[in-house]
C-alpha cells in the first residue's frame, strides 16, 4: 500500500514537471507564423524568449524561499495556473506587447517546479524509492520537450497558431484541475528538524550547494548549444540535410528520456551517485567529440546523438541525489530553487558565442564548446557528496 502511494504521488509531479517542458517549448515551433502575423522581427521574437528564462531563472531562487515559507503544494499550483494563463494570453493576442506579457508570466510560472517538485517528492516518496522518483521527473521532463512542437505543429496546420496555444492553454488547466483534485497527496508538512541558517540566505554560500549551482549551469551551457545550433551546425558542418539534423536532434532528446529511465535503477543500485554522474557526462563527452572530430558523418549523426542522450540522461536521478546529499534540513525548497536555477543562468549568454561560431564558419566549434562544457561538469560533480544516505535495496 505504502509502494502504491509513493507512486501515485510520482506520477502526480512527474505529470506537472512534464507540462512545465511543454510550456518551454510550444510557443518556439510556432515563430515563424506568430513572426508573419504580428508583423515583427525574429529579434524581438528572441527577446519575448529570452524574458521568458530571464523571469524564470531570477524567480526560481525566491521560489524557493516561498515553498520552503508557505509549502510546495499552493506554489505548484499556483505555478501551473500561471503558465496556463500566460500561454493562452499569448493565443489570444494580436500584438507584439500581449506576446511580451504572455511570456512573463508562463516565465514566472515556470520558476516554482525545482523546488516544489523535490521538496514533495522529498517529504513523500520513500528513501529507496526516490532514484526512481528523480527518473520519473527527469524522464518526464524529457518527454514534455519532445510533445511540444509535434502538438504546437499539428494544431497549427489543422487550425492556426492562435487555436494550437489556446489548446495547449486547455491541457495545462485540465493537468491543474487533476492536481487540485488529488491536492491532498501533494501536502508537505514542515521538516521538524530546521538548519539554523535555514531561514537565511547563507544556506546557499554553503560549498556543496554553490557547487551544485555551478554545475546546472555549465551543464545547461552545453546543452543549449546542442538546442540552439545544433541543427544548423551539423547541417554545415557536414551538408546533412535540415530533416536528417532534426532527426539527430530528436534521437538526443528519446536517447535522453531513455537514459534517464535507465538511471532511476541505476541510482537505486549504486551508492556512489558521483562516480554514476561522472561516468555518464564522460561517455557523453566522447559521442559529442566524435562528432566534432568528424568521425561519424551522415546517418552516424543519429547515433552517436542518442548515445550522448542516453549517457547524459542517465546521470539525472544519481545528479539529483548528489543535490539532496548537499542539502540542509529544513532547506530544501530555497537550495533546489537556486541550484536548479543555474539551468536557467547557463541557457542565457552561450547562445550568442554559439552563434558568434556559426557567423566565423566554425560549426565544428559548436561540437567542441559542448564537448568541454560536459567534461567540465565532471570535475564540479565529482567535488560533491556522492553517497546516498540510506543504503539501497
Amino acid at each position: 500500500m505504502e509502494n502504491r502511494k509513493d507512486y501515485f504521488v510520482i506520477a502526480l509531479v512527474a505529470l506537472a514537471h512534464g507540462t512545465s517542458h511543454f510550456f518551454q517549448m510550444v510557443v518556439a515551433p510556432l515563430l515563424p507564423l506568430i513572426k508573419e502575423d504580428l508583423g515583427v522581427s525574429y529579434a524581438a521574437l528572441g527577446f519575448a524568449l529570452a524574458l521568458f528564462y530571464t523571469l524564470s531563472a531570477l524567480f526560481q531562487p525566491v521560489a524557493g524561499f516561498v515553498v520552503d515559507r508557505f509549502g510546495a503544494r499552493a506554489v505548484l499550483l499556483g505555478g501551473l495556473a500561471l503558465q496556463a494563463l500566460g500561454v493562452g494570453l499569448i493565443a489570444l493576442t494580436s500584438s507584439y506587447e500581449g506576446l511580451v506579457i504572455g511570456s512573463a508570466i508562463n516565465g514566472l510560472g515556470n520558476s516554482v517546479y525545482h523546488p516544489s517538485d523535490f521538496s514533495i517528492l522529498n517529504a513523500r516518496v520513500g528513501a529507496r524509492r526516490l532514484g526512481y522518483a528523480y527518473s520519473a521527473h527527469g524522464m518526464a521532463g524529457s518527454l514534455g520537450y519532445a510533445s511540444a512542437p509535434v502538438f504546437a505543429g499539428t494544431m497549427a496546420v489543422l487550425l492556426g497558431w492562435h487555436a494550437a496555444l489556446l489548446a495547449a492553454s486547455g491541457v495545462g488547466v485540465a493537468v491543474l484541475f487533476l492536481l487540485i483534485v488529488n491536492s491532498s497527496k501533494l501536502a508537505v508538512a514542515r521538516e521538524g528538524t530546521v538548519h539554523r541558517d535555514a531561514g537565511d540566505v547563507r544556506v546557499l554560500l554553503a560549498p556543496p550547494v554553490l557547487l551544485c549551482f555551478v554545475y546546472f549551469a555549465v551543464y545547461a551551457a552545453g546543452l543549449v548549444g546542442l538546442q540552439s545550433f545544433g541543427v544548423t551546425a551539423m547541417t554545415v558542418q557536414f551538408g546533412v540535410s535540415t530533416a536528417l539534423a532534426s532527426s539527430a536532434l530528436t534521437a538526443y532528446m528519446i536517447g535522453s528520456a531513455a537514459g534517464i529511465f535507465a538511471g532511476g535503477f541505476i541510482a537505486a543500485r549504486v551508492p556512489r551517485h558521483d562516480i554514476v554522474a561522472a561516468s555518464g557526462l564522460a561517455l557523453g563527452s566522447f559521442w559529442v567529440l566524435l562528432i566534432a572530430i568528424g568521425a561519424a558523418p551522415g546517418g552516424g549523426l543519429v547515433a552517436l546523438l542518442a548515445l550522448a542522450g542516453f549517457s547524459v540522461g542517465a546521470t539525472g536521478p544519481s545528479r539529483d541525489l548528489i543535490v539532496r546529499a548537499s542539502t540542509p534540513p529544513g532547506a530544501t525548497g530555497k537550495v533546489y530553487g537556486f541550484v536548479y536555477s543555474g539551468l536557467d543562468f547557463g541557457s542565457l549568454a552561450p547562445p550568442v558565442f554559439y552563434g558568434w561560431l556559426m557567423d566565423h564558419s566554425l560549426p565544428q566549434g559548436v561540437f567542441y564548446t559542448v564537448f568541454a562544457l560536459t567534461t567540465l561538469a565532471i570535475f564540479t560533480v565529482l567535488q560533491l557528496p556522492g553517497r546516498t544516505r540510506v543504503a539501497p535495496t
